[in-house]
């Protein structure tokens, strides 16, 4: 077994090595999927197999004892030497293999669920979302709002609420499922949902913006147009870039693309049934729909909610809309 538990760890070694130095793409809810399914196998052995073996042999070992100590004393010997204490107490003791198998499961199972099934932390790598999300933000995205699903599959167990517009969905990027992107949602299926000129129309009723101070961008050391837009009930911020066009260059050959017509004011798309229309707060340094297509149903991963760190400027801890 100790053999055996080597190779299976330094597989999960190598996974996770090949996963940091980008041979692989990874993916972490196969990973401790795997994990929780090993260490709950070890920690079965161990309950039911390895843990009765060792306590029949420390038991035994005491029976033994006790029998020498009645045999010596029966010759009148009362003084015994030989404590079997520190025996006993290695033979019960876990073996390295199972402490590092059996010994994690409670914590790598508590993990599993927490993170399939509530709630899930991410860290923001870019700045698609400011002003609402900064880089390095780490976040908490909910799990079960839009309906809890399977991990690893994300098969969908329950229905859940609808997103609405205005919601901050973490989702499966659809031209590759394994990386998870975040965005807002803009719109709904069968919406039809118009970037023109840097003004966002859906079903014909332009969205309610005003001006707000500027926003200074400490990374590019720059100020950046601010708006302040109502989707739905819900207001947020967005910045815009006067310098840069309205355009999309370079949009992929997506599913669904008959259903937008590109210019050089922008882009209208109509929004397929199941699908959702995502668009990042800073929107013109954004890579979303407009580029690469709609969200399927099937990759929305959860909403976030709240900020519970940045190490670079600790205020962000809150929630935000």
């Amino acid at each position: 077994m100790q053999a055996l538990t080597s190779a299976v760890l330094a597989a999960f070694a190598a996974y996770a090595g090949s996963w940091y130095f980008g041979l692989v793409d990874g993916n972490f809810a196969l990973l401790l999927f795997l994990a929780s399914v090993v260490t709950g196998a070890y920690w079965l052995a161990e309950r039911f197999y390895f843990l009765p073996q060792r306590q029949q042999a420390a038991a035994m070992l005491e029976a033994s004892d006790i029998q020498r100590r009645a045999d010596l004393g029966k010759m009148g010997i009362t003084q015994v030497d030989g404590d079997i204490t520190d025996a006993k107490t290695r033979l019960l003791m876990q073996p390295w293999w199972l402490d590092w198998t059996a010994g994690l499961f409670p914590v790598i199972i508590a993990v599993f669920f927490l993170r399939s099934f509530l709630v899930e932390p991410f860290k923001i790598p870019s700045g698609s979302m400011i002003p609402t999300l900064l880089v390095g933000d780490l976040i908490l995205v909910n799990k079960f709002t839009y309906g809890l699903r399977l991990p690893v599959v994300n098969t969908k167990l329950t229905e859940g609420n609808a997103p609405k517009r205005g919601d901050v969905m973490v989702f499966r990027y659809p031209p590759k499922p394994s990386l998870d992107y975040i965005k807002r949602v803009v719109g709904l299926p069968g919406d039809q949902v118009a970037y023109i000129n840097k003004r966002l129309t859906i079903n014909g009723q332009a969205v309610t913006t005003s001006s707000v101070p500027e926003f200074f961008d400490e990374d590019a050391m720059r100020y950046f147009k601010q708006l302040e837009e109502q989707l739905g009930d819900k207001k947020h911020r967005l910045l815009n870039d006067d310098e840069r066009p309205a355009f999309v260059p370079g949009a992929d050959n997506f599913v669904g693309r008959d259903g937008c017509l590109y210019s050089v004011e922008g882009v209208t798309c109509k929004v397929p049934e199941g699908h959702y229309f995502m668009m990042g707060d800073n929107r013109d340094n954004s890579l979303d729909s407009r580029y690469w297509g709609f969200v399927p149903e099937k990759n929305i991963v959860g909403k976030a909610f709240f900020v519970w760190m940045n190490f670079s400027n600790p205020k962000r801890i809150g929630s935000f809309d």
